[in-house]
């Protein structure tokens, strides 16, 4: 069976195509588990690279989009979010409950959870997340994955 035609992938561009994104589900022949992984298997930059984490925060779960150059400043998070409490990362378990999708391959869609962006995405043109997958991703923009996403650009939520 293909990488495209499995379930989470297909849920990635059935979440895609039902927003009205152009954007297309890529295979590729290395793996993406990793932010550095995906920028060498797509031929970008490090931090063109959006890394889907998944925080507990108060247990509520959140999902933070950050440049794979970047990481989370969990301080900034209950603030981003608009919820107090204590922020812990989600383990395996939580990220599949809370995505359906498991860790390597959480993509930033196909899923309700509250989103915060990180702002330093915007110094790219186009940016890569997963797809499902460990081996697929897609190509976007922030603005879109603002759109896609409801989700809103912090400019203090990674360093």
């Amino acid at each position: 069976m293909s990488l495209l035609a499995t379930a989470s992938v297909r849920r990635v561009q059935e979440a895609l195509t039902g927003a009205g994104s152009a954007a297309r589900v890529v295979a590729l022949t290395d793996t993406a588990r990793s932010a550095e992984d995906a920028a060498r298997a797509v031929g970008c930059p490090l931090g063109a690279i959006v890394k889907s984490l998944v925080f507990m925060v108060a247990d509520q779960p959140v999902m933070v989009l950050v440049a794979g150059d970047r990481r989370c400043d969990l301080a900034a998070l209950p603030a981003a979010v608009g919820i107090d409490g204590k922020v812990r990362r989600a383990d395996a378990d939580q990220v599949r409950a809370a995505t359906g999708y498991a860790i390597g391959g959480v993509a930033p869609v196909g899923h309700t959870l509250p989103v915060v962006i990180d702002a330093s995405l915007e110094r790219f043109e186009e940016v890569w997340a997963a797809a499902g997958h460990p081996y697929c991703v897609f190509p976007t923009t922030v603005a879109e994955l603002v759109r896609l996403t409801r989700g809103r650009v912090d400019d203090a939520i990674a360093v």
